[in-house]
């Protein structure tokens, strides 16, 4: 039911959804660690759930150089984003914004904060 409430949200622009990975409540050697230890990192990784469009390119015709000119009927043209639905995305915490959706925590990251995809090209 949550994907087909997912299916409602529209990303816009350069921006990516990702719904981050568990949290680790222990280190390696097996020690506790105390409540919002992880949401201090620097660093996080996650799932891309959705992509934006991309960033627009503003039409320009070549006897109008004026963007506020353009006609109602031009189509917006975009740039591809890199990631894709299913990437393991590590970003930088930093530059995104958390929110809540539907008991769900998820992260909205710009693709300038994302460092790194990990594509599994079997899956596609």
């Amino acid at each position: 039911m949550t994907e087909e409430k997912l299916k409602n949200l529209i990303v816009v622009g350069d921006k990516v959804l990702i719904k981050p990975l568990t949290e680790k409540s222990k280190t390696k050697s097996g020690l506790l660690l105390p409540p919002g230890y992880s949401e201090k990192e620097e660093i996080r990784n996650g799932y891309v759930v959705k992509v934006g469009p991309g960033m627009p390119i503003p039409f320009l015709a070549e006897e109008e150089i004026e963007p506020w000119k353009q006609k109602k009927d031009d189509k917006v043209r975009y740039i591809p984003l890199q990631p894709q639905v299913g990437d393991l995305a590590i970003f930088m915490a930093k530059g995104s914004v958390e929110i809540m959706y539907n008991d769900q925590k998820y992260f909205i990251v710009p693709q300038y904060s994302i460092l790194l995809l990990e594509r599994d090209e079997t899956i596609i």
